[in-house]
């Protein structure tokens, strides 16, 4: 009797261990993902400098973020929204995030102003511009969908010139809003601390390729193109 009771244990006990997850014994441990974006691309040149193009910039940038991500985790997954001189759909970018099952989004971009002398980093998450700079930032990004034939349809009659449709986002309610908010103000000391620029703070704005994005999510603006010392240390 002792003997069957035993057996039973074992496969009992057996059908417990193939039950559970492969986790469970170390063997499922899921890299954590990044998501490189570098804004604009192919026939979407972004802001122009003197001398250079955003997307130039932002893709030149982009690698060395995720060739300095790798020299320091190599078990971090690194994926890149475009390798090369490509124009990929807003849309597209968040679904390449979303595909990955990301743990981070960041989008990289140059920024520009009619002032030539605006000059400094800023990190923004999704939300709500709370002035008109933000705003100008926020359409000028967002009006890359208008190199896209479907833009009306693919972002459900988005007007990326119209202050009326950024009213959503007021009502949008970001479960990462948080964390991106604390990554944002890591990349900021970061940039003050660190690289000595010019810290222009954390900022809320409603860019849409941060909007369909399901995990913490940023977009960086490295510096001013417009900006002659500037866009010579991009």
């Amino acid at each position: 009797m002792n003997q069957h009771i035993s057996v039973y244990i074992k496969i009992v006990f057996l059908f417990v261990l193939l039950s559970l997850p492969l986790s469970f014994f170390g063997q499922d441990k899921r890299p954590f993902v990044v998501v490189l974006d570098a804004g604009h691309g192919g026939h979407d040149p972004g802001a122009k400098g003197r001398f250079s193009e955003e997307k130039d910039i932002n893709l030149a940038v982009t690698f060395l973020v995720g060739d300095k991500i790798k020299e320091n985790d190599p078990d971090t997954k690194i994926i890149y929204t475009r390798d090369r001189d490509i124009f990929v759909p807003l849309k597209r970018r968040a679904e390449i995030a979303n595909e990955a099952q990301a743990d981070l989004f960041i989008s990289i971009h140059t920024n520009a102003a009619t002032n030539r002398l605006a000059s400094g980093t800023e990190t923004y998450t999704l939300g709500i511009g709370k002035n008109d700079q933000h705003m100008d930032v926020a359409i000028r990004e967002n009006a890359v969908i208008l190199y896209e034939d479907d833009y009306k349809e693919n972002y459900g009659g988005f007007d990326p010139n119209s202050i009326e449709s950024y009213i959503i986002f007021e009502f949008m309610q970001d479960k990462n809003m948080d964390q991106s908010i604390n990554f944002a103000s890591m990349l900021q000391d970061g940039f003050a601390f660190e690289a000595q620029r010019i810290d222009r703070g954390v900022r809320q704005a409603g860019f849409l390729v941060l909007r369909n994005t399901t995990m913490p999510s940023v977009l960086v603006e490295l510096g001013y193109i417009s900006n002659t010392v500037e866009e010579k240390y991009l």
